[in-house]
């Protein structure tokens, strides 16, 4: 699976180590940045990765910021980004379970890496259930086609 990920200041050790974690679960990785600690705009980096998976360039994004917060706001302004804010792993599974959400936004200030690393580990197994989710998500395309 090919995996897209980003951070700001506030998550970039946590990013850091996803990286290594994703690869060795076998994972191929797109590091788009921050490269250093130092304070950056989470923006810069969140349309980054949404718009790999947006033009699928990736299969699921990943993204860690302070609060998962910034993060999620900007990756879903970007079409056929689903982007979810997760803080717990039962989260996880329903973001893809009922959303079919694409991207995973981790907080790197309040939540620890093991949790977030089991968050990552649920969000990219766990299939997207369709029936009647499809159906709400099928809302969803006159409105990212319309912007209204």
């Amino acid at each position: 699976m090919k995996i897209s990920i980003g951070s700001d200041h506030a998550g970039f050790e946590q990013k850091q180590q996803l990286v290594e974690y994703l690869k060795e679960q076998g994972h191929e990785v797109i590091d788009r940045g921050p490269d250093t600690d130092e304070r950056v705009d989470y923006p810069d980096y969140a349309v980054k990765v949404a718009m790999d998976v947006s033009f699928k360039r990736a299969d699921y994004g990943v993204l860690v910021c302070g609060t998962g917060i910034g993060m999620s706001i900007f990756a879903n302004k970007i079409v056929r980004v689903r982007a979810a804010n997760v803080t717990i792993p039962e989260f996880a599974e329903l973001s893809r379970a009922h959303n079919d959400a694409n991207v995973v936004c981790l907080s790197g200030r309040f939540i620890d890496i093991e949790t977030n690393k089991k968050i990552v580990d649920i969000f990219l197994s766990t299939e997207f259930e369709g029936g009647r989710h499809a159906q709400r998500l099928a809302k969803l395309l006159p409105i990212e086609r319309t912007g209204a």
